[in-house]
């Protein structure tokens, strides 16, 4: 029997497997087998992980350079990147299960969160503020915040990732980074790329192992300025709530249960493959999924059809093969999760109309599969319309008028995302405006930029990523303030 590759963490440039040599199994979603092991860590690596970024922060070399150095930094990282993008890839595939052509796009388009944040590094800049005291000189610096926790959820691990650690280094903090211990094993891969690039020693660590044994010891860590998460919105507010405790900045991004809008007026070819795409790209697990299709009655029938018919024929297999469409679940346990919820939505009383269990095919019976999944007769106050499936299951939902869909879409504890299909450009702009979300996709749906803000509102999060907003999440504003007059002012009165 092959032995399972190992994967180490890198704490202060060195790589280590943890204080005790434990090991926890990844494996393989497509075959069900065990290819990889990462250290299982425990509070006392959080600490030496974040004791090294914190010495990296206040006396390493990192906190006397320049931002045009870390800038440089971080432009040969994005070089790097782009020549391991398919070995990264394939780690990916064989650590989550999602297909090698979405893994390889994505590891093909994370350099361009580096180069980016590497331009901007050196384009902080604090202001001269107009101030009514007189012979006052007032003037604001822009300040990193210190050390970074950055937690990644499996799905997308290094793009996730990328979406923190770029602006984190650029504002010129130092970060550990805490990766599901389901999906580790491209994170550490990635580990060995930071210290080729010209980063000193703690400025970025990787600590492994059960969030239960090391989050709090990271979150609640006294020397952690900041904790940058993404994953489920339980986990979420049982981060938020710890970091607060110590008064940390927080930037969250959570869950989703996007509805995917379709009018009547609609391209309908193009809508049918914005909803295939909303839900059953990467197996419908992202926090965006447009889950929950509204359809204006007037073509409901003709449209669900539709849907139907095209997702019958995706085809399941091998994620590394170019002619799969939809690959494995992630876990077993995510599976018997969305296995529950099929359960769950039969019970409440909505239609299957497609799939509602694992595939009959024989050679996929290793593997963690799902069928693709679709519910009509659906409304919006069922669990299958409210709950975050995290899985290729779909709700259709009826709606009269725009009214109507604008309601059901903002009932929901989450918004994360929206997808609106239209050819009415005010109506476009108009529903736009009324929707409760963090983005708002007008005839697409899953697309994101560097250049471009994501998150959510309601439970989807707090703060931003991406585009030059998020890099203010990684910033804090000192005011400083100088007396040219030189004089002594009365000690007991405010000045």
């Amino acid at each position: 029997m092959t032995q399972p590759h190992r994967f180490l963490n890198v704490v202060n440039g060195k790589t280590c497997a943890g204080s005790g040599a434990r090991f926890i199994p990844s494996s393989n979603p497509y075959t069900g087998q065990v290819w990889a092991e990462i250290p299982r860590c425990d509070g006392s690596d959080a600490d030496a992980a974040v004791e090294a970024a914190h010495e990296a922060f206040t006396r390493g070399p990192w906190s006397r350079m320049n931002a045009t150095e870390r800038g440089k930094r971080l432009a040969k990282l994005a070089d790097l990147v782009a020549i391991e993008a398919e070995n990264l890839a394939a780690i990916e595939v064989r650590d989550n299960g999602k297909l090698l052509a979405e893994m390889l796009a994505q590891l093909r388009y994370i350099p361009e969160w580096f180069r980016y944040y590497g331009g901007l590094a050196d384009k902080i800049e604090g202001t001269g503020p107009a101030c009514d005291k007189p012979d006052m000189l007032v003037y604001t610096r822009r300040e990193p915040l210190g050390v970074v926790v950055a937690i990644t959820p499996w799905n997308s691990p290094l793009m996730l990732l990328a979406w923190k650690l770029a602006p984190a280094l650029a504002a010129g903090n130092t970060v550990v980074v805490k990766p599901s211990e389901f999906t580790s094993c491209s994170t550490l891969a990635f580990m060995k790329l930071i210290e080729e690039a010209g980063f000193p020693p703690g400025v970025v660590n990787s600590v492994t192992g059960y969030g239960s044994e090391i989050g709090p010891a990271l979150v609640e860590h006294p020397l952690v300025a900041k904790v940058a998460f993404t994953g489920g919105d339980a986990t979420g507010a049982a981060v938020y709530g710890a970091a607060a405790k110590s008064i940390k900045h927080v930037t969250l991004e959570l869950g989703g249960k996007s509805a995917n809008i379709v009018f009547e007026d609609a391209n309908i070819e193009s809508a049918v493959n914005g909803a295939i795409s909303g839900i059953f790209a990467a197996s419908g697990q992202t926090c965006l999924a447009g889950s929950r299709l509204l359809v204006q009655r007037s073509i409901y029938p003709e449209f669900s059809e539709k849907v139907v018919a095209f997702a019958r024929r995706a085809r399941l297999g091998d994620p590394m093969a170019k002619t799969t469409q939809v690959g494995p679940i992630t876990t077993e346990q995510q599976r018997s999760k969305i296995l529950n919820y099929i359960d769950v939505a039969r019970g409440e009383g909505a239609e299957c109309l497609l799939g509602g269990g694992t595939p009959s095919d024989p050679s996929l019976e290793d593997g963690w599969f799902v069928e693709p999944t679709i519910f009509g007769g659906v409304t919006n106050s069922m669990r299958v319309a409210r709950e975050e499936i995290f899985g290729p299951v779909l709700a259709i939902i009826p709606f009269d008028d725009e009214g109507q869909a604008v309601e059901i879409a903002n009932d929901s504890l989450y918004g994360l995302a929206s997808g609106i299909w239209t050819t009415s450009i005010s109506r476009a702009h108009g529903v736009a405006e009324r929707l409760r979300a963090g983005t708002v996709w007008v005839n697409t749906y899953r697309a994101v930029s560097f250049m471009v803000p994501f998150g959510g509102y309601k439970r989807s999060g707090i703060g931003r990523e991406n585009g030059q907003s998020a890099i203010d999440e990684y910033l804090q504003t000192k005011s400083v303030w100088i007396n040219l007059a030189g004089d002594t002012p009365d000690p007991f009165v405010i000045r």
